[in-house]
């Protein structure tokens, strides 16, 4: 049967083959093409809305697997950038930190123990910071702590590896000091308002202040408590003065140097002469 169909078709071709346009099987391929045409343009009207679904949603995927790709790029390089502005940062802090250690103006009996601060103050009412240095370090109660900008505040408790710091901004801070320029002293401590975060207070009426008058640790030596800073760290700059007649002080407001909201490095002030 198979071979009696192979040379059926044999001869059919043949015959198609030797026929002219006019024959018997070209009339027939014609008749058979004009049937199925129409057929065949609809089902390919059919299938084109199913072909070009299929090719939308193709290139959307595409599409959103390349959008995918290039965000996880775009948060890899802006995470680099970040992390690369922040160690730029770092290192600009660290530097400042240095030059001031090894400057004109570092306090002589001094050596500095440079750390970082590992926890910020908790609320407003208690202005305290931890940091990653203690009494390994030769770090004491009481030890004065600035940075290159000025005073920050004093030890309150150690650890071998850690240090609480009570800022000057604290309820409990307090640190004797001088009017650069005219040489009035009072004591620095915290203000009653954000806006002055530190006044100047017990200074004599008779005494003179002005805005703008840098104000920096007293420092003094004498006596039977003497004080816990170092002379000359700058602390504040006068912003704003005023008095009353009935009062016995001025009232002098200040703006500090160190910005108290933002440590990161901070320098404690050890003494030369203590033993670890």
């Amino acid at each position: 049967m198979a071979l009696g169909l192979v040379l059926l078709s044999l001869g059919l071709v043949t015959v198609y083959l030797r026929e002219s346009s006019d024959g018997a099987l070209h009339g027939a391929q014609r008749i058979g093409v004009s049937v199925l045409t129409p057929f065949e343009v609809a089902g390919e009207r059919i299938a084109r809305p199913f072909q070009d679904a299929w090719g939308w949603a193709s290139d959307l995927f595409d599409a959103k697997d390349e959008n995918a790709k290039l965000r996880r790029e775009n948060a890899q390089l802006r995470q680099r950038a970040i992390e690369n502005q922040t160690a730029q940062q770092e290192n600009e802090r660290l530097r400042n930190q240095l030059n001031y250690i090894d400057g004109t103006e570092f306090p002589n009996d001094y050596r500095g123990v440079t750390t970082r601060v590992i926890v910020q103050p908790q609320t407003v009412y208690r202005q305290e910071v931890i940091v990653a240095a203690g009494s390994t370090s030769g770090i004491r109660v009481n030890d004065p702590v600035v940075t290159s900008d000025g005073l920050v505040g004093t030890v309150a408790a150690v650890t071998p590896h850690s240090a609480k710091v009570r800022l000057l901004t604290d309820d409990e801070s307090a640190a004797s000091a001088i009017d650069v320029e005219t040489g009035a002293t009072g004591i620095v401590r915290r203000g009653s308002s954000p806006d002055a975060p530190l006044i100047l207070d017990r200074v004599s009426q008779d005494r003179r202040v002005d805005e703008d008058d840098a104000v920096v640790t007293a420092g003094s030596q004498l006596g039977q408590f003497p004080s816990l800073f170092p002379q000359k760290i700058p602390i504040c700059t006068v912003t704003s003065v005023s008095q009353r007649d009935v009062d016995s002080f001025k009232t002098v407001q200040c703006s500090p140097l160190v910005d108290f909201g933002a440590l990161q490095d901070v320098i404690v002030l050890v003494p030369k002469d203590r033993r670890p």
